[in-house]
């Protein structure tokens, strides 16, 4: 039995792991958001929900008491400063293995017209997600970073994988791939250690993703 903390349970990509996790592992679950009403129907003996900020270090120091594995799926300006306490955290609480999402072209590893057109659109917004990996990298944790592809809502689970130093592939992957993808890594400890993985659907090369 593995204990799961998962940071900003409320997030689309969260809500498909909680479910995979529940329905294909024993895990037990700790969901952390900010508003914990939004997730009081996964409430039983195997999920306990918190409600709290990633940047309260006292609040998120009591929820990692205990855990084996941290999944972290953030956003904001203040990444960087998230990250730092996520690991700061962790480190006093004597946790290692953490699986941290991200974006895909924080290196530019996107080629092409389909990486052209991911700086236009989301370019000025990749700095943060860059220096919070940057953050992750230099602990001293068991960490796999994700990258995924723009995201999907397809009731799918079809990815494929590419390091940090290979061109990114693909233009689109669905969040249930990224949150199987997520498990397997948590139920596998080993798997990807110190990788920095980006996460694309196989054949969907294109100059954009296909529902733009």
């Amino acid at each position: 039995m593995t204990n799961v903390l998962i940071l900003r349970a409320g997030g689309q990509i969260a809500h498909q792991a909680i479910d995979l996790f529940l329905s294909g592992t024993d895990a037990q679950l700790t969901l952390y958001l900010r508003n914990s009403n939004r997730l009081q129907s996964y409430a039983s003996d195997r999920v306990r929900i918190i409600e709290g900020d990633v940047l309260d270090r006292p609040t998120l120091e009591a929820a990692m008491a205990g855990q084996d594995a941290v999944y972290a799926n953030l956003s904001g300006d203040d990444l960087e400063e998230q990250a730092r306490t996520i690991v700061d955290a962790m480190g006093a609480a004597g946790v290692k293995r953490l699986i941290f999402i991200t974006s895909l072209g924080i290196y530019d590893e996107v080629a092409g017209e389909f990486g052209k057109w991911n700086n236009r659109t989301i370019g000025e917004y990749l700095g943060p997600y860059r220096k919070s990996v940057d953050v992750i990298e230099a602990s001293k944790l068991d960490y796999t970073v994700l990258r995924p592809a723009w995201l999907t809502g397809a009731d799918e689970i079809e990815y494929e994988i590419t390091e940090k130093d290979e061109k990114f592939k693909g233009t689109e992957v669905s969040r249930k791939s990224v949150a199987a993808l997520v498990v397997q890594l948590i139920e596998s400890p080993g798997l990807h250690v110190h990788g920095n993985l980006g996460v694309n659907k196989p054949n969907t090369d294109g100059d954009k993703p296909a529902f733009y």
